[in-house]
């Protein structure tokens, strides 16, 4: 719900700023693009999963365990499903997951790579 409301907040200014009336019938990505802005859900998600990642990976308790670990069995059926780390790694840009981990490590580098890639898009 949160995220819906942040992406409202940057749309209505826009129909504000550009004298739009509400009968004008003007989708919300059209007016995006008279602006030259995008959307940013996208990047926001990957950026609050990276943070969130880089405090369960310092902690070093369960959770840290649960996104390394490798469980016995058998897979489902069909198309798995992306693993968060996965999805990081091809959002934070060339590197292997265990270049994140290690990254992961010292904060400062953290937040940089996470910064740069927030900047970059997605």
């Amino acid at each position: 719900m949160f995220l819906y409301l942040l992406q409202i907040r940057t749309i209505l200014p826009l129909f504000l700023v550009f004298w739009i009336p509400w009968t004008a019938k003007k989708t919300n990505e059209r007016v995006l693009n008279e602006a030259n802005k995008r959307r940013s859900l996208v990047r926001t998600i990957r950026k609050r999963q990276a943070t969130f990642l880089g405090h369960v990976m310092r902690r070093g308790k369960l959770e840290h365990l649960v996104t390394k670990a490798k469980f016995e069995g058998k897979r489902s059926r069909g198309r798995q499903r992306e693993k968060i780390m996965d999805g990081l790694a091809t959002w934070l840009g060339p590197g292997k997951v265990s270049d994140i981990l290690a990254a992961v490590k010292d904060r400062d580098l953290w937040r940089d790579m996470i910064a740069n890639a927030y900047k970059q898009g997605t």
